[in-house]
């Protein structure tokens, strides 16, 4: 063991070094590439070494203990695992490995083969078992430190290294090395390196408790809003906002060439009602940060880098917004959005939003309303819309969220006769996912003239807000659009009984202020705020404290008590029905379930166990296979289209009475 020995002498370097190699491979593996690595390490030397820092610090823990050589190997699997599952997460979303999957990792084993196939899960867990026999063999017969542990001294070296650690993340912040502001997470990562973005999005989340703070201070925030006027005493009229996903207008890129106007339509209606650029969170990806401040009226700047509050805060607590603002007034509160329920978690997060009803992909008819890419097409929502607004008789709340122009937008050309062709871009891939996106565009404008259509013709007053929440992925720069700002998209607030137009630049945070104040509407504490405060003196500084007092704090706002309830949200606006079964061959057993609005993710229930199951059409479903016997039990359960397929919800469980012809859950032989 003289080598280790020898080692052990120059350890320092040779910890610099490993820890450079180290930090250079979870790069390549993030990354895909070993030239994107090197590019990056070669055009970013400070955070690269910032980076290779870090690491290094955390294998300075090694020399409190004598077996050194097994704490540097594990604390190097430990950084290799963190590189290999962000390299295996990109491989399939945007979005890179963060703090908030720390809190899905029980769940990971569920969700594994949405990432790997079989096989590489297998390996996964041969190479993991090899790791830890490994680790095991090292620990018993490994080199040990022979010399005397002097915890006198190597301890405080230690914490030295740490603390030395702590003052250069400062410097490199001060000096823009680093950011603590995350608009693109995914870009973020790229600029910034993993190491450092993973551990920023695990410990720096939430919301700082600001200095001043104190319930005299909430209350010296409260009295500026007391010059509003009264909400009006009229009949309110129904408010639908529409997110639409990744939706901007192409002829701001500088270097585009459009056969075309793409949004002919959203362009007419910013020119003939209240209209302007729309400030959002985030830049190519981030949706649910956008609909976060649309909702609810809160700054995502205040909170931890590329946090999302639906993954952390919002799983804990109820929070102030429009939903529940509404309800006060009468409103009844509806989501709609056509992609799977649990996307970002929106299931279980926007009870606590205050809405009642939630309607998905899974509670939406047709399956063949999709896109290229398999997003299902913008168009569906329309009816959806318009079944909230039918629904109840009090005025409605409607929170809609596309999904149609989601990327990542193909470099290869998909569409045979594309209605607008595009040039200009640097390359032919990047125009095929210009003319791609641009398309969709097209698609999405022609939703929207038909909303409008259909909602012009609507009985009910209504107020419709559309905006983009983010600009595509397509790595644009400052220099490449006209607006020279990429937090910017545009927003339209159209109405149907004569507001009166007005045009200004607003955030995504004070979008829903701005409405309720236009109808005369002034309730809410955060909202009221913004409808008091905007562009006065300390505005961001209060909303902050506002913020804080009202999602971390002691609630002075609200006298120290929480006044919102988690609401018993449904899922789809009507029930999902079991009428009958009706036995179509007895050669295979095949029967037609009878019912009520049925989708392509119904699926039957037989004694409890799941039954393969055939949608026909929204009161048809058709399995067949068992012969049903008198006492068997069915039901319709509406299956989440994600990975985890988790029931969302289910008619009654029935039983197949043969016998009784005037009982309506009959099983009818003929």
């Amino acid at each position: 063991m003289k080598w280790y020995n020898v080692f052990n002498k120059i350890s320092l370097v040779f910890h610099a070094l490993g820890s450079a190699v180290l930090y250079f491979i979870i790069e390549a593996i993030s990354r895909h590439s070993i030239a994107a690595a090197w590019s990056y390490m070669t055009g970013r030397p400070l955070v690269f070494l910032y980076n290779t820092a870090f690491i290094f610090t955390t294998t300075l823990i090694a020399y409190l203990f004598r077996r050194r050589c097994f704490y540097r190997v594990l604390i190097s699997i430990f950084w290799l695992i963190l590189g290999i599952i962000n390299g295996v997460l990109l491989m399939n979303r945007v979005t890179p490995f963060t703090g908030p999957d720390l809190h899905l990792i029980t769940d990971a084993f569920k969700i594994a083969q949405k990432y790997l196939p079989m096989a590489g899960v297998v390996v996964a867990c041969i190479l993991l078992g090899i790791a830890v026999l490994f680790l095991l063999w090292l620990f018993v017969k490994g080199p040990k430190y022979k010399g005397k542990l002097k915890y006198r001294y190597n301890l405080p070296l230690v914490l030295a290294g740490f603390v030395a650690f702590a003052g250069l993340t400062q410097l490199a912040l001060e000096k823009r090395v680093l950011s603590n502001y995350f608009g693109n997470i995914a870009f973020a990562y790229e600029d910034y390196g993993y190491p450092y973005c993973l551990a920023t999005t695990i410990f720096n989340t939430g919301i700082s408790c600001p200095r001043d703070y104190s319930e005299s201070e909430i209350a010296r925030i409260q009295r500026t809003e007391k010059n509003l006027p009264e909400t009006r005493d009229t009949e309110h009229p129904n408010i639908i906002f529409l997110q639409l996903e990744s939706f901007f207008d192409p002829e701001l890129v500088n270097f585009l060439n459009i056969s075309e106007d793409p949004m002919p339509t959203f362009r007419k209606l910013m020119k003939e009602y209240s209209s302007g650029y729309y400030k959002v969170p985030s830049v190519g990806a981030g949706t649910a940060n956008t609909e976060f401040e649309s909702i609810t009226g809160m700054s995502l700047h205040y909170f931890g880098p590329g946090e999302y509050p639906y993954k952390s805060i919002l799983k804990e607590t109820t929070c102030e917004s429009a939903p529940y603002v509404l309800k006060n007034l009468g409103y009844s509160t509806h989501a709609i959005h056509n992609n799977e329920a649990n996307f970002y978690g929106r299931r279980s997060i926007f009870p606590n939003l205050g809405f009642d009803t939630f309607t998905s992909e899974e509670y939406m008819p047709e399956e063949d309303q999709k896109n290229p890419l398999g997003w299902v097409k913008d168009s569906i929502l329309t009816d959806e819309i318009i079944k909230c607004l039918d629904s109840t008789e009090e005025p409605d709340y409607v929170y809609t969220i596309s999904v149609q122009g989601h990327g990542a937008y193909p470099s290869e050309p998909l569409l045979e006769d594309p209605e607008i062709t595009v040039t200009g871009a640097p390359t032919e891939e990047e125009n095929n996912q210009w003319e791609y996106y641009v398309n969709e565009i097209r698609e999405m404008d022609n939703f929207v003239k038909d909303l409008v259509e259909r909602l012009s013709e609507y009985p009910e007053d209504v107020v419709l807000v559309m905006y983009g929440d983010h600009l595509p992925t397509m790595g644009l720069s400052v220099e490449d659009l006209k607006n020279k700002y990429l937090f910017q998209t545009e927003y339209v607030i159209w109405d149907n009984f004569g507001l009166q137009k007005k045009d200004e630049n607003l955030s995504s945070y004070q979008i829903a202020a701005e409405v309720l104040d236009r109808i005369g509407i002034h309730e809410g504490t955060v909202f009221r705020y913004h409808q008091a405060r905007r562009n006065t003196k300390n505005y961001q500084v209060d909303l902050e404290t506002l913020q804080y007092d009202i999602l971390y704090g002691e609630r002075y706002a609200y006298d120290g008590e929480n006044p919102f309830l988690r609401t018993k949200m449904k899922m789809g606006l009507y029930d999902v029905t079991l009428d009958s079964v009706q036995l179509v061959s007895a050669a295979d057993f095949t029967y037609y379930i009878h019912g009520t609005n049925f989708t392509p993710s119904s699926e039957v229930k037989l004694n409890g166990e799941w039954y393969d199951t055939l949608y026909l059409n929204p009161t048809t479903l058709m399995i067949n296979g068992t012969e049903l016997q008198d006492f068997d039990r069915l039901a319709v359960i509406q299956r989440s289209n994600s990975s985890t397929r988790k029931a969302l919800s289910k008619s009654y469980d029935r039983s197949c009475y043969a016998l009784f012809d005037d009982n309506p859950w009959k099983l009818k032989r003929e």
